[in-house]
């Protein structure tokens, strides 16, 4: 079952700048997807428009066999996102918070609490949750925004570097999450620069360059006896 469908998606800002061009992916049920590229390769405008935090003209983009452009509130139901710099409102607590976006999704009391206290423990924010968000450091702010994409448990998360700004027992105890959130039928589509994470954690990926995908595939069959850094600068420079 397919999660999350790009099909000749291509993104043109104004001035004529193509950002993306003719991209298509196709992230399955259990899949933990990586997204690679250099710095302005368009994963952060793909992600966006994913996500439906930009618009775009060209090519489909389906999540869930829900259409992003004319089906918004069925996708973002079973989506959850997770930007590289969370957001969040300084004005409330964490457990506010937390408990706005768990009004948003619908979910009740009982849910609510045993997933925020399962996660908070497990990020150890627990104790922080009573303080306002403008004290917190940019660390305890994504901790806070990854408990939330948790609590609806998405079908699918997207995640643009997530593993920048969390300490190293944050960075396994996500990866560790990640891994029971495939196990249990949704899908991860992440960007990130860090290759040997990408390597250990993902079964597919998708490199870009330049707002065009350069190779994709299935881990095993792209990096075979080498490193994904080897097959990513071999691409990458063959490509020029």
């Amino acid at each position: 079952m397919d999660m999350l469908t790009i099909k000749n998606f291509s993104k043109t800002y104004k001035g004529g700048k193509k950002a993306v061009d003719n991209l298509n992916i196709q992230v399955e049920a259990g899949d933990i997807y990586g997204f690679i590229g250099h710095n302005g390769a368009g994963k952060s405008t793909t992600i966006k428009v994913v996500v439906g935090v930009l618009d775009f003209d060209e090519g489909e983009i389906f999540i869930d066999g829900h259409s992003v452009k004319s089906e918004a509130i069925a996708c973002k139901t079973v989506t959850a996102y997770i930007p590289d710099n969370p957001d969040i409102y300084d004005f409330l607590t964490g457990i506010q918070y937390l408990n706005f976006v768990a009004d948003i999704f619908g979910i009740d009391q009982k849910t609510r609490e045993d997933r925020i206290q399962k996660y908070a423990d497990m990020f150890e924010i627990t104790p922080a949750l009573g303080d306002l968000v403008s004290s917190y450091s940019h660390g305890m702010k994504q901790k806070v925004a990854i408990i939330s994409a948790l609590l609806h448990e998405p079908k699918l998360l997207v995640l643009d570097e997530p593993f920048v700004g969390l300490d190293p027992k944050a960075a396994l105890d996500l990866k560790n999450v990640m891994k029971e959130l495939c196990a249990n039928g949704s899908a991860i589509f992440f960007s990130t620069h860090v290759l040997e994470v990408a390597q250990k954690l993902c079964n597919k990926i998708a490199i870009i360059k330049e707002g065009q995908l350069v190779a994709s595939g299935n881990m095993e069959d792209l990096v075979k006896n080498q490193s994904l850094e080897d097959v990513f600068m071999e691409v990458v420079e063959d490509e020029k």
